[in-house]
């Protein structure tokens, strides 16, 4: 009774910020990502009838913080009846710093659960319950470009184009490796309760949708840019206006901003993207990517750089 999966993060070109049901974590507003390659998190799932409460390890560490809502999301793959589990998790980024590792996580951990308690459940049914756990994991059950829809009473993806279709590659500047000081969560709370954009945000979000949508069937790079640099600033400023206010960026952010709009003055294909956190996420056409990761690297206040291209779904692998 075990099974092992691996999943990647993925990264939001038109982002997701809030939820119209808290309760079953179904988003305000749809969503369109790409999921990353190189980056990657593994879950192990041992269900154990001689365990009396499940044991979470991250890289190797105990980690009771995350466990309470693995726990939940097993419970909801396996039946609340299940036995307890053994959960080991690792991650080759760092964690709950911006940079989508909650999804890769829960997305690993469902194909996990299911393969451990031996379910044969369909995409469209790990989307959901991937989903449930953490909004933005549906997205990372499928590969290349995403795109998370409100249907009804939940939620669906599908594929917009394959990671092979458009090789598009993803510079990360990491600007600060430790955990956020705010949750997604509690952060979208708050702006949904006390931001004056919000309401125009999700009144805007579908606009936005079609825009990118038909930027990634025409493989128009200037057209995405624009949208998802756009979209990107428009979700910040929601927060920045939110009371308190939830700023992540620090002086290296800005400084990330500024290499990439300097890059782009001199003809270079690449854009920004940033979610909720400090890293920079420059996304280029793949002629480009040397120069984009050289810049970067060389910007002020940068920790680390990770390159990486777009990559398949999370997946079963096999036990050694």
């Amino acid at each position: 009774m075990q099974g092992k999966a691996i999943a990647h993060p993925n990264i939001a070109l038109i982002k997701y910020w809030g939820k119209r049901d808290i309760d079953r974590n179904l988003p305000a507003v749809g969503s369109i990502s790409i999921t990353l390659s190189e980056l990657h998190t593994r879950m192990h799932v041992e269900f154990d009838k001689a365990l009396a409460t499940d044991v979470l390890t991250v890289n190797d560490e105990p980690d009771e913080r995350m466990l309470p809502r693995l726990s939940v999301c097993l419970d909801n793959v396996a039946g609340v009846d299940r036995p307890r589990a053994r959960i080991a998790s690792s991650c080759n980024f760092p964690i709950a710093a911006g940079l989508a590792s909650s999804a890769s996580s829960f997305a690993a951990l469902t194909v996990a659960a299911a393969g451990a308690a031996g379910k044969s459940f369909d995409t469209a049914h790990l989307t959901s319950l991937a989903g449930q756990a953490s909004g933005s994991a549906a997205r990372s059950l499928l590969g290349g470009f995403v795109e998370l829809e409100n249907v009804g009473e939940g939620i669906a993806c599908h594929s917009l184009c394959g990671a092979d279709d458009w090789p598009l590659r993803v510079v990360v500047a990491i600007t600060e490796s430790g955990p956020k000081p705010v949750g997604s969560t509690e952060a979208m709370e708050i702006s949904r309760r006390t931001s004056p954009f919000y309401a125009n945000w999700v009144d805007q979000q579908a606009q936005d949708l079609d825009t990118a949508r038909a930027a990634i069937a025409n493989r128009d790079f200037e057209t995405l840019a624009a949208i998802a640099e756009h979209n990107c600033l428009k979700m910040h400023s929601i927060m920045w206006a939110s009371r308190p206010p939830m700023v992540y960026w620090n002086a290296a952010t800005m400084r990330c901003l500024q290499t990439v709009r300097q890059l782009q003055g001199q003809g270079v294909g690449v854009f920004f993207t940033i979610d909720a956190g400090p890293q920079v996420k420059a996304v280029c056409l793949p002629e480009y990517a040397s120069e984009v990761e050289a810049a970067m690297r060389a910007t002020t206040g940068v920790v680390d750089i990770m390159t990486t291209g777009l990559g398949d779904g999370a997946r079963l692998e096999r036990q050694e």
